[in-house]
């Protein structure tokens, strides 16, 4: 880990260690991946405005989310198989945040198990929740989260059908993997990988095997979302979910003011502005290109969260200049999981939070309140900026 001192160095590893079809399952987005690459560009866009001569001595990156005091401004977001990433991977992520002092959000669509979590963590998680046909099957494992104590119900709400993933299909996913010979050839070559998913305790989705017909081995993973997940799922249904769930409700997918206004009818405790990680509309704006307007609808009246794109420290000061008061970090942790572990997840939260420290410091702020608007440069430097790289752009290409 001490040669890997940035997230894509992650990615990198996590790319040569994990096999391509659960790789690629993490890293992809639907479609054309449009979407997928805007949540990057878009963050690159802001440039933040860098201060000088500034007392930055007692700085501090600890704040709340939803009254829990947190070492750093954001949580791990809920990532479906973990487990296939490195062996127990929920277990491994969720002692790494605990022991960095910021939250863990378990997925529905993970390998280890509510229980298990609960188990090996001895804490309070977050439990992200899809709710599928079987309202049967949702009211049981909120009263499962419940009994493991979870602190917080993730309610995702833009995955009613599934966007295609094409990188999914090439890949044939199924989990546990069917033993084709190119797969059979690509474990080979990733030993660590397979001793690890190999003692660990789960080997296909925890949460919802023996609960839910026909989830002991998926061959169609992409098929069996489709079948089972509620497109008639609609705003009415939360009053019935808060019914059954008497802790905070986060509500994540949210890109429409409109939709904010709803959220916060309904009884949000926060909202998560998220496209998905690009992986469901593609087409859709960019989460950062959402988030203003949507902290403008919903002003002091709830927290907003921000997903989407972030792999620095610096995306994170991004987000909180424009009105975030939190972030959920998807993909940059899952790099770090698949490179090397607890470890790798450790190390991915140590890079953003060091990041993000010495972003603070460079732009003139100590606290986390502080943090504005007045943190990015002017659009006119930008425009600038843009217009001086597109004329050296030019005279390369005329040379």
């Amino acid at each position: 880990m001490k040669n890997l001192p940035s997230i894509e160095d992650l990615r990198l590893a996590a790319r040569r260690r994990v096999p391509r079809a659960f790789y690629d399952y993490a890293d992809c987005g639907s479609y054309n991946e449009d979407t997928y690459r805007s949540n990057r560009a878009d963050l690159g866009t802001l440039k933040l405005r860098q201060r000088v001569m500034v007392d930055v001595s007692s700085r501090s990156t600890a704040t709340t989310i939803l009254g829990q005091k947190v070492n750093a401004p954001f949580a791990l977001a809920p990532i479906g198989l973990l487990g296939m990433q490195h062996g127990d991977g929920e277990i491994l992520s969720a002692r790494a945040a605990l022991a960095a002092g910021i939250p863990y959000t378990l997925s529905t669509m993970s390998v280890g198990s509510i229980e298990d979590v609960a188990e090996a963590t001895g804490q309070p998680f977050w439990f992200q929740l899809y709710v599928i046909k079987d309202k049967g099957f949702t009211k049981d494992i909120l009263a499962r989260a419940q009994r493991a104590r979870c602190s917080a119900l993730v309610l995702t709400v833009d995955l009613q059908v599934l966007g295609q993933r094409h990188r999914d299909v090439k890949n044939g996913l199924t989990v546990p993997p069917e033993m084709k010979l190119k797969n059979i050839i690509d474990i080979a070559t990733k030993p660590a990988w397979a001793w690890s998913v190999l003692k660990a305790k789960r080997k296909t989705f925890g949460n919802i095997s023996g609960y839910v017909p026909g989830m002991e081995n998926v061959n169609s993973l992409a098929q069996w979302t489709n079948d089972q997940f509620d497109p008639a799922l609609n705003w009415k249904d939360v009053a019935w979910i808060k019914s059954n769930w008497p802790g905070k409700l986060i509500i994540k997918g949210i890109m429409d003011p409109e939709d904010a206004k709803i959220a916060l009818d309904v009884g949000a405790d926060a909202i998560v502005v998220s496209n998905h990680g690009g992986r469901q509309l593609d087409g859709a704006p960019s989460s950062i290109s959402a988030l203003p307007k949507i902290v403008e609808t919903v002003g002091s009246k709830t927290e907003v969260m921000f997903d989407g794109g972030i792999r620095t420290g610096a995306d994170i000061m991004r987000a909180l200049a424009l009105g975030a008061r939190s972030c959920l970090i998807g993909r940059a942790y899952v790099y770090g999981l698949g490179a090397g572990g607890q470890a790798g997840v450790a190390k991915a939260i140590e890079i953003l939070r060091k990041e993000f420290d010495v972003t603070m410091a460079l732009c003139g702020v100590s606290r986390i309140e502080d943090i504005g608007p007045q943190v990015i440069a002017p659009r006119e430097a930008r425009d600038i900026a843009v217009a001086v790289r597109q004329a050296v752009r030019n005279a390369a290409r005329d040379s």
